[in-house]
């Protein structure tokens, strides 16, 4: 596919939208999960670094901007359905979520509450200093 006709075949929400799935290059490890739009995906492809769309600010999110913690891409793929992008990469600093965690899902369902199971790596005050 010549130019940028590859973005036409993720199967965009109406809302021009693709969920984005981070997963350790390495390990397998799921670290997060966030919301691409084109210009997220296309400025992913051209930088080698994670670029999301931030739905609450309404604005592209190169991850890492402020903590340092970026994703360097080693792999993008796209779901049978395309309409759900993976992808491979390494987590700098081994930190991917805001609460300062190596992942978002650091929560675990056991009977009928959740748990935490994993520790703050780096306390979020001192990832975010504003």
């Amino acid at each position: 596919m010549s130019g940028e006709a590859w973005l036409n075949k993720v199967n965009w929400s109406e809302d021009g939208l693709v969920p984005a799935i981070a997963q350790d290059a390495v390990s397998g490890d799921i670290l997060m999960v966030a919301w691409m739009n084109r210009e997220a995906l296309k400025k992913t492809v051209e930088q080698g670094e994670a670029v999301y769309w931030s739905r609450s600010r309404k604005k592209l999110w190169h991850k890492g901007e402020e903590s340092g913690h970026t994703q360097k891409v080693k792999e993008i793929r796209l779901d049978c359905d395309e309409d759900v992008v993976l992808l491979k990469i390494e987590q700098v600093g081994g930190i991917a979520c805001h609460t300062g965690r190596r992942s978002c899902f650091f929560q675990r369902l056991d009977k009928d509450q959740w748990v935490t199971i994993d520790p703050v790596l780096k306390d979020p005050h001192e990832i975010y200093k504003k």
